[in-house]
């Protein structure tokens, strides 16, 4: 059904910790090397949050960059929406915890858990807002301090992760406006997934010493099936949000993709059709960061030069659960 509004990206901000985890120095701290890493994942360092930083913090840098560059205050927004699977705490929330950060009180807050793909499902949640005209300024954030559940003594899962956080704040605009937010698809198939799981830390299998000496507290993935799954999902999403729209690959400026894997993203540019140069790439310098990869990736490809005003925008993103999602936008 039509509505009078569509959703817009009025601004963005991104933030990466200081301290940097490079690929030499894991090579001291695991079986591994630099080519190795480079070949299999297109990865050449990460970046970790510091001592008593935590995901609010980074969610706070990258959202203060974001209220900077849309012209606003944090007394302008009417929602908080973070993508994390790192949250400060169980609970509270680390929506509310960014609220009471901003010095705001009284909107609503809500976390997103859809690992990989969150962003883009919050995304989609704040669309539905926006375009009913149920609120007008929403943010939304993607974070994570991943590296805190991975096992450094697992070179399979080790030397993914990084940590960072990106904000959008979406704001309101004409349905008849040339650009906006024009579509938003998610998926998920919950048969597999067991491929990516952090057994530990819910209701199943709470925290106890036994739990901490068989490493249950850390992530733990079947790579080779993510990979096939991966290609595939996010193909597939990719090809319902143009179809959706009746657009054309070529039409496509940029795709913005959750950065796991160059492998992956360049599986995903040939399925599609689309040339390996209209991909952001960004992994090279963060890492996997899960739901806070495609707003980092996007953020650099602005900051870049490359990402401008007026492009069409192709979103897409996997993760555990198995989730996916798509999103089409102009800029």
């Amino acid at each position: 059904m039509r509505t009078p509004f569509r959703s817009k990206i009025a601004g963005i901000g991104s933030y990466l910790p200081k301290k940097i985890l490079s690929n030499s120095d894991l090579e001291k701290m695991v079986e591994t090397n630099d080519q190795w890493i480079r070949e299999r994942t297109g990865i050449e360092r990460r970046h970790l949050a510091a001592e008593g930083e935590y995901t609010s913090d980074l969610c706070l840098h990258a959202t203060e960059r974001a209220l900077q560059d849309a012209k606003m205050n944090s007394s302008d927004l009417d929602l908080i929406l973070i993508a994390t699977s790192t949250p400060d705490q169980v609970m509270p929330n680390t929506a509310t915890v960014l609220q009471h950060k901003l010095g705001i009180s009284g909107i609503p807050c809500l976390d997103v858990s859809a690992a990989c793909s969150g962003f883009v499902y919050a995304l989609s949640v704040a669309d539905q807002f926006i375009r009913t005209g149920t609120y007008k300024n929403i943010l939304i954030v993607g974070a994570e301090i991943l590296h805190r559940m991975v096992n450094y003594k697992d070179r399979e899962t080790c030397i993914l992760f990084g940590d960072g956080a990106g904000a959008w704040i979406m704001t309101q605009t004409d349905f008849d406006s040339p650009d906006g937010l024009f579509s938003t698809h998610l998926r998920a198939n919950g048969e597999v997934g067991d491929l990516f799981i952090l057994p530990a830390g819910g209701s199943k299998i709470p925290y106890s010493q036994e739990v901490l000496d068989k490493g249950q507290h850390y992530v733990m993935m079947k790579g080779r099936e993510i990979f096939r799954h991966a290609v595939r999902t996010m193909t597939e999403c990719c090809q319902l949000a143009l179809k959706s729209n009746s657009i054309q690959s070529e039409q496509v400026d940029w795709v913005v993709p959750h950065q796991a894997n160059v492998r992956i993203l360049d599986s995903v540019a040939e399925h599609f059709g689309i040339p390996k140069e209209k991909v952001i790439v960004s992994l090279r310098e963060t890492g996997n960061t899960s739901a806070a990869s495609i707003p980092l990736a996007f953020d650099m490809g602005v900051r870049e030069g490359k990402i401008k005003r007026g492009q069409m925008i192709l979103i897409a993103a996997f993760g555990a659960g198995l989730t996916s999602g798509s999103a089409l936008m102009r800029y």
